[in-house]
């Protein structure tokens, strides 16, 4: 019985003791949450963003702007260094291979190679490109002929013949070309002059950045009209008013005679 009584009195304070350790632990416990609660910051939500506006069923969204493009730089023209004959110049340069297909193309090679002192306006292969993107030029060779012989002069006209003056000069192909020698850049026809007085064996050789065009500018400025207008229409005595040449005239007095190059 006393064995007993020890036992269940024992049992009795363990069960006691376990209540309390689990009264405790609780206590414990609920202490901790309410801490962390009180100590925890408050967070808002996020406020939620609209979502980007999506454009409707076959409704096509707008496209971007285009960036503008920046314009390809122009072909930097290399200077043309002399090698024969006007014919071997243009081919060693690089820069006239339609030029010199044209004159293949209308039997004008033999006539650049057999003929001296010449000047040849020569337009480089940009030129040609610009003038004619298509090609078309060769379907018509008597066209095409006349259009290089408008290129040619009988006779050596340097730079030096129309520095400051401007005035026309007659052609192979029995037109003018306007030279014009009063602006810083040297110009013929509608075209500047890329690089003048290339002494080639048998003549001049000029690169040109045009095409020429008979016709394209004036065959005299406004102030040179303007002089001719003053000029009195018949001199006194019966003499004829004295006349005074342009320096591009005078250097192809020679060419005003025929259409066809001289030996």
């Amino acid at each position: 019985m006393t064995v007993h009584r020890l036992l269940s009195t024992a049992a009795a304070a363990v069960l006691a003791t376990a209540a309390c350790g689990a009264a405790w632990a609780q206590t414990t416990q609920a202490q901790t949450t309410q801490a962390q609660t009180t100590q925890a910051p408050t967070t808002q939500a996020p406020t939620a963003q609209p979502p980007a506006a999506q454009p409707s069923q076959g409704q096509t969204p707008p496209a971007a702007p285009a960036q503008p493009q920046a314009a390809a730089p122009a072909a930097a023209f290399t200077p043309v260094v002399p090698h024969g004959d006007i014919v071997q110049t243009l081919q060693a340069a690089g820069e006239f291979k339609t030029f010199v297909k044209a004159l293949d193309a209308t039997n004008l090679t033999s006539v650049l190679k057999t003929h001296s002192n010449l000047t040849v306006f020569a337009p480089t292969d940009a030129a040609f490109a610009a003038y004619d993107p298509s090609g078309k030029l060769f379907n018509d060779l008597p066209g095409l002929q006349k259009l290089l012989t408008h290129h040619l002069i009988n006779a050596v006209v340097d730079s030096t013949k129309f520095k400051n003056a401007h005035g026309p000069v007659t052609s192979v192909a029995g037109d003018q070309i306007v030279l014009d020698g009063t602006t810083p850049t040297l110009k013929a026809d509608n075209a500047d002059i890329l690089q003048a007085d290339i002494h080639a064996s048998n003549g001049l050789i000029d690169a040109v950045d045009q095409v020429l065009k008979a016709g394209s500018v004036p065959a005299t400025l406004p102030e040179q009209q303007q002089q001719q207008e003053q000029q009195p229409e018949a001199a006194p005595s019966g003499e004829a008013a004295p006349t005074s040449a342009s320096a591009p005239e005078a250097a192809s007095s020679s060419a005003a005679k025929g259409t066809k190059p001289g030996h």
